[in-house]
């Protein structure tokens, strides 16, 4: 493990709240049993896990006004389902506060709400474990998605996009474009 995760660690562990921190952990260490059977760098999988909610500290209303402050842009749907802004936000805390370079690292942190078309393999990774990482109880079919997730990436992101978007639909919530772009994008490589 590199001396900078450890770093990284505390400073979470300070920041978050004890079960935002734990959950960030448990990612984390999902994520490298992903990157293990992907075979992708491990400590870049283990540092993009432990940083995606970085700026989870903050509620939705304090998020808007800090992406205004540092101009990072927001849409107005991205207004009107501001959860999802805690992953464009930390993307940037990690760069600009935590001191993250890696863009790869910093495209899985800003996408894993949401997704994107294209996602490379952190992207996939990172959006995956935050889904299945073992303190997640409430979807239904976790225990399908966590086998899924080992036997075929692309599958696992496909149908946890179908299960998000059925699941957000079924509950007459707002539901991101970044969603359903990610989603259809995905559908037409079935």
């Amino acid at each position: 493990m590199k001396p900078e995760i450890l770093e990284l660690r505390e400073k979470l562990k300070r920041k978050l709240n004890k079960s935002r921190y734990e959950h960030s952990l448990s990612v984390s260490f999902t994520c490298i049993c992903l990157a293990m059977r992907y075979e992708y760098p491990l400590d870049t999988a283990e540092l993009a896990g432990l940083m995606h909610d970085c700026a989870k500290c903050y509620d939705d209303e304090e998020i808007i006004k800090k992406c205004e402050k540092h101009k990072i842009p927001v849409s107005k749907e991205e207004k009107m389902a501001p959860a999802v802004l805690h992953a464009k936000y930390g993307a940037w805390l990690a760069k600009d506060h935590y001191g993250i370079k890696d863009l790869e690292i910093l495209s899985a942190i800003a996408c894993h709400t949401t997704g994107k078309p294209e996602m490379g393999t952190l992207d996939k990774i990172l959006y995956i474990a935050d889904y299945i990482e073992a303190r997640r109880d409430k979807a239904a079919n976790l225990p399908q998605m966590r086998k899924l997730a080992f036997e075929d990436l692309d599958e696992a992101l496909y149908q946890i996009l179908k299960g998000t978007l059925d699941y957000l639909e079924q509950k007459g919530c707002f539901v991101d474009p970044m969603t359903r772009e990610t989603f259809e994008y995905y559908k037409k490589r079935k």
